[in-house]
């Protein structure tokens, strides 16, 4: 395929599990990143006060910036981003948690994949 045949988008799928030691604070971080938010009307931020002291997930969700992961990669701009959270149950060690499941399928294609333990 030349290079005017590649697609010039690139879809980056990012797969996190974070351990929460201290939601009082990642409630709290999260608070204040809405207050410091120049951007967003008073009844967005009643709305997102409320979602983040309720929930430590929807905390974390205002917490992490796609934009920030790829805001200072050269050649390239963000063209659109979603996220979102959950709460989980994690083990380890259970084979639905291995980041390499899909590996076999792919194994001819360099596609990116990335993972971290």
């Amino acid at each position: 395929m030349s290079t005017s045949e590649t697609p010039r988008f690139v879809r980056i799928r990012v797969d996190l599990v974070v351990e929460v030691d201290d939601a009082d604070a990642v409630t709290r971080a999260a608070l204040r990143r809405i207050e410091d938010d120049p951007d967003m009307s008073p009844d967005e931020r009643v709305h997102a006060n409320g979602a983040v002291t309720e929930d430590t997930a929807e905390a974390l969700a205002y917490l992490v910036d796609p934009f920030g992961l790829v805001g200072e990669v050269p050649g390239t701009e963000l063209a659109q981003a979603s996220w979102s959270s959950e709460r989980i149950e994690y083990d380890p060690d259970s084979p639905d948690w291995d980041l390499d499941e899909d590996d076999d399928d792919e194994d001819d294609e360099d596609d990116g994949e990335r993972g971290y333990e």
